[in-house]
């Protein structure tokens, strides 16, 4: 669709392409371009398939069996976890960090209202391109993005755009969008929904779209029938509900940066986990949490990633003491020359500020780093985000 009128299309659906099996071929090379699907035992789901293995009709849910009888050839992997888990998190970390109004649907998608984040950033095909070059550059795998006034059409949309892709469909183009679809698209369209409405001839969205909401009604139920008939001439949710989605960790906060050229300094790297570390300090107060673990993240130009944690004796949110311990943990690897490609830095073990004490200190001042920290916060507030700043950070400004 065409870029047309931006004022309202401003809600994104990411959605990671083939996830699962995007992180299994970025961690093993050798089978980029093949058919792979992970998934269960032999009696098992499939959970995700290449768009090689999706050729010979593998999908999501099929049955593992059936899965080998059409793609023979295809390298099955069994699921880590772990490992999506963690990738996930960094996803959803950069999601934030264009905008707090991010709503996570599961491991690999979420819709973000971008709407607050124009000036700043741009169009919301800019953010998106913006997003779709961090995730590849960051993680290696690729997202598809759509891009709406409402999160149903942002959804359809986002699978239209797949893979590797971005569509947007402005408010004047919604109908001309919507109505050559199956009407299997509809949210709320399962198989035996289908099956009623093929029984009155309908096939399409539009063909919904143009019978009566009282016949709807009558076939389905007052409900559904009101819900379809809305959907269809591109109504449904304009706004985006804040959340975290139950799959994803929630009891951390954290933020890491890809380099824009690779670096074996050390000095580069420790004065980027200072402004890393003053970020997550500032989110942590922002969200009114404190934590003990401080987890460093360390890529290397490989793709090879590798995480230390330290557990502190007291909770905090105070970047002087972030910045500390991910310092020492990265002196602690004693790498030589090792090209760098991207670092990040994490607190886990949340609670919430009121209820964490911290032990005092003998001849410790009455006013230290947490009071300094936050008189930063209100100065920020007030005059923008690069008002105060760490010294070492305007050395490469200067």
């Amino acid at each position: 669709m065409s870029a047309g009128p931006m004022s309202t299309a401003t809600i994104l659906h990411v959605d990671m392409d083939a996830f699962y099996a995007s992180v299994v071929v970025r961690d093993r090379p050798e089978l980029q371009g093949t058919a792979v699907i992970v998934g269960g035992g032999h009696r098992g789901v499939v959970l995700s398939a290449s768009y090689q293995a999706r050729k010979f009709g593998v999908h999501s849910a099929m049955p593992m069996m059936r899965a080998r009888r059409l793609c023979p050839h295809a390298t099955v992997i069994a699921p880590d976890f772990s490992q999506f888990g963690a990738v996930s998190a960094a996803v959803m970390e950069t999601f934030r960090g264009i905008t707090p109004r991010v709503e996570v649907m599961s491991l690999d998608e979420a819709f973000l209202d971008v709407a607050g984040a124009w000036r700043r950033l741009g169009s919301p095909v800019t953010i998106a391109e913006q997003l779709r070059a961090r995730i590849a550059d960051e993680q290696g795998i690729t997202c598809s993005v759509g891009i709406a006034a409402t999160t149903h059409v942002a959804k359809l949309a986002s699978r239209r755009a797949k893979p590797d892709g971005v569509i947007v469909v402005p408010p004047d183009q919604v109908t001309s969008f919507l109505h050559p679809l199956d009407l299997e698209e509809l949210w709320g369209v399962g198989d035996k929904t289908a099956a009623s409405l093929h029984r009155f001839g309908l096939r399409t969205i539009g063909d919904i779209a143009h019978t009566p909401t009282t016949i709807l009604c009558r076939a389905l139920g007052a409900a559904l029938g009101a819900s379809l008939h809305d959907l269809a001439w591109g109504g449904g949710r304009a706004t985006v509900v804040t959340r975290r989605g139950p799959e994803e960790p929630d009891r951390s906060i954290g933020s890491d940066e890809t380099f824009s050229r690779d670096t074996d300094d050390p000095t580069v790297v420790r004065r980027e986990l200072l402004r890393l570390s003053t970020k997550v300090a500032g989110r942590l107060r922002a969200a009114r949490v404190v934590g003990r673990t401080v987890v460093l993240k360390v890529r290397f130009a490989d793709f090879t990633t590798i995480t230390r944690s330290r557990t502190l004796r007291d909770p905090t949110d105070i970047a002087v003491e972030i910045h500390g311990t991910a310092a020492e943990l990265f002196g602690a690897l004693g790498l030589q020359r090792a090209r760098i490609r991207l670092v990040g830095v994490r607190v886990e073990g949340l609670r919430p500020t009121e209820s964490a004490h911290r032990q005092l200190m003998l001849g410790a001042r009455a006013c230290g780093w947490s009071e300094a920290e936050r008189a930063v916060d209100v100065a920020l507030r007030r005059f923008g985000t690069t008002a105060v700043r760490p010294a070492s950070l305007l050395a490469p400004e200067r």
